[in-house]
This record gives structure tokens, sequence and C-alpha cells, in this order.
């Protein structure tokens, strides 16, 4: 049994598809899986919730209480318990509400608990699935890091042919099963990821830093850990906070600090990436009490600090692999290969501050992965999760 062990939400909502979640709930516990059905109020017009619950061996939850008073069902257990949700089928209802944080019913509520990856199967007329209401929804869910299942071309309930016919349940089992077999592809592996900006101190209260939330090495870090590694994550200032329990994050503020610790992770790492914005430059001299503002100019001079993938690069073993970033505004592709070569890195991921929507302080990225081979890899622009899944493929080729 191919999903035995995992545990699996499955939303169903108003959709005259709701009869095909009868089959999808079916070949998922026959392949093993445990599933808790959460449905809508609309959705048990379609299918009663007797038939689920005869399925899949439980009480299927509708509301936010039970049927009996002081029983309440709790949403922030079940985003917790699942390994992945699963929305099948989706209306354009409940995908605007998800896109628009409108926790009006309990499978809402329960999506926005959830800490696993969310699949999503829309299933709804043709019109209404071309609306650019419903597309608009689609690219949030999309940059929320959602797997949007596609709906096929076919016959509707309308009875017009055309896109919005729910995946057929077959097809919906092989991609969640594609979906676990590929998770634990890098079981018994450990990486070091650096992410987020360094502060450099100028006084107690002042530094030098940069606009960089964490995002992408983040990103980089659960893909990692969500394909059965273990990863040491370094970590500048952020306001994020990973979440899969194989990663141990470090918090440093300082490059020489994330120095210090990246040194010293590397040595018992499978590989590491380099996501970090760190300060090339750093204070000679850091007051210790705050510089008041005065009538002349303050003149502050700088140091370089050392440079942590080339000093990586230097101990790396055959055995390793050292993948790093490089934010250019210029000359992008030339810079990046030299700062490959340089830094003995097995490739670089090159990213521009020229791309709208990509970098600093947004949920997307657009990137090209440049190998030792001079073999570039250009990529759409995408959410950030997405970006982190084409880097991690690219070190598994390598690694694997």
């Amino acid at each position: 049994m191919r999903l035995e062990g995992k545990k699996i939400i499955l939303g169903i909502t108003g959709s005259i598809a709701a009869y095909k979640a009868a089959m999808l709930l079916r070949l998922l516990v026959k392949e093993g899986a445990e599933v808790q059905v959460v449905i809508t109020a609309a959705g048990k017009e379609f299918i009663t919730p007797v038939t689920l619950s005869a399925l899949s061996g439980k009480p299927v939850i509708s509301g936010f209480f039970g049927a009996n008073d002081g029983i309440w069902n709790s949403h922030v257990d079940l985003g917790l318990w699942a390994d992945l949700m699963l929305v099948a089928p989706a209306t354009a209802s409940t995908l605007a509400k998800m896109a628009n944080g409108i926790a009006d019913n309990m499978l809402v509520t329960t999506y926005m608990s959830a800490k696993c990856p969310v699949f999503i199967a829309p299933a709804m007329d043709l019109d209404m699935f071309a609306h650019p209401s419903t597309l608009k929804n689609l690219d949030v869910l999309k940059s929320f890091g959602n797997v949007i299942i596609e709906p096929a071309v076919g016959e509707l309930a309308s009875g017009l042919t055309g896109k919005g016919r729910m995946e057929e349940p077959e097809r919906i089992l092989e991609i969640v099963v594609d979906y676990f077999s590929l998770k634990g592809s890098l079981k018994g592996k450990t990486f070091l990821v650096t992410a987020g900006p360094t502060f450099e101190k100028i006084d107690p209260v002042r530094f030098i830093g940069n606009y960089s939330s964490g995002k992408m090495g983040y990103a980089i870090a659960e893909q990692l850990a969500g394909q059965g590694a273990n990863v040491v994550l370094v970590s500048g200032p952020v306001s994020i906070s990973a979440v899969n329990s194989r990663i141990k994050v470090v918090k440093v503020e300082s490059a020489d600090e994330m120095f210090a610790e990246s040194m010293a992770h590397f040595p018992n790492s499978d590989g590491a990436v380099m996501c970090a914005a760190v300060a090339d430059f750093t204070p000679v001299m850091v007051e210790n009490y705050k510089t008041k503002r005065g009538k002349s100019n303050w003149a502050l001079e700088l140091k370089p600090t050392r440079d942590i993938a080339q000093a990586l690069g230097n101990i790396k073993t055959e055995n390793q692999i050292l993948a790093g970033f490089a934010l250019e505004t210029s000359d992008e592709l030339e810079n990046a290969v030299q700062k490959m070569v340089k830094k003995n890195l097995d490739f670089i991921v090159l990213n521009s501050l020229n791309d709208k929507g990509a970098c600093f302080q947004v949920d997307t990225n657009k990137i090209t992965i440049i190998g030792k081979d001079n073999n570039q890899q250009f990529f759409e622009l995408k959410s950030k999760k997405e970006v982190a899944v084409d880097i991690v493929e690219k070190i598994k080729s390598l690694i694997l």
C-alpha cells in the first residue's frame, strides 16, 4: 500500500463533482491512507456524510461543533495532524475564500491552519473557470505554495464542453502518491542552508543591512526537509519561522557569526545552499554609544567581510554539493559564472533586481540555474516555494 501511514484531509465542497470524491476517498483508503473528510454545507447537498463516513471509517466533519453539546471540532488539531490536505472538488466560491482568508466554514478554517502541503482540484463550469476572478484566485493560491490539480477539458454538468471538469480520481491518486514518493528521496542526507540578511553593527542602535526577508532560504530548507533531509538553517534576522521538525534553526546576526556557524556545520553535511544575503562590508569600528547628530559629516570606514561560500568551497570534498546565489543588476550571466568558478560551486542560482516580482520582500522569484558545465536552466516567475522545488531537483540530480 503506497500511502500506508499517511494522514490526509479530504475537503469536499458543493459541486456536482462531489460524487467523484467518494471514489477518490475509496482509492486513498485502499492505498493505506487515513482520511478525514471535511465537507461544506453545500457539499452535503451533493453527497451524504453517511456515504463518506462508511468509506473513510471516520465521522465526517462539517461544522465547528459536533452533534453533541460541548464538542468542538478543532481546525488547529486537524491542521497539525495531516500530512497532506486535498480539496476535491473545489468550487469557485471556495477558491475565493481560500485565496482571501474568508474563514467562515470548517473547511477553509482547516485550510488556514494546515501545516502540510495543500492540493486543490477545481471543478466548475467553463465560464466560471475562465473568469478573471477565478484565474486571479488560482494565481494567489499558487503564490502561497498550494498545488493546483488542473481541471480537465470535457463534458460539464451544464451540457457544455470545456475546461472545468474535475480531474479523474485515479489521476489525483497518482499525483498524491507521486508527491509522497518524491518526498522521502533525501532521507538520511544532511544539508546546510543559509538564509536572510546579516546586520553589521555601527553603534548600539544602527546597523548596515539589506532587504532580504529570508523567504527563499526558508523555502529551500522546507523543501529539503519535506523530502526527508535533516537541515541546519543558519538564519539572519527574519520575521518568519521554520515549520518542519527536521529543520534546526541557528539564529545569527552578523556576517562573522554566520561564517562561524557555516564553517562548523558544513563538514558534517552532504551539501549546502548559500542563500543568505550576507553583507559584503562591516564597520571597522563599532561605537559603544549612540552617535548623535552633529553639524559635520560622519565618515564611516568599512572593511570586507569574510566570504562564506568561498571558504566552504575551499574545504568542500568530492562527496559534497555546494550551491550559491548570485543577485545581480548588470552583466548578470557573466558575473554569476565568474562567482561560481571562483567559489568552487557545483551550481549557482542567478536572479536579478531588474526582474519585476523577484528578489527581496516578495513571495515570488525568477531564476536561472547555471551548472559547472555552463548548462543554463531558465525558469519563469513563480512562487518561492515552487522555485525551491526546482533548486532541490537540481541538488538531487547531482547527489543521488
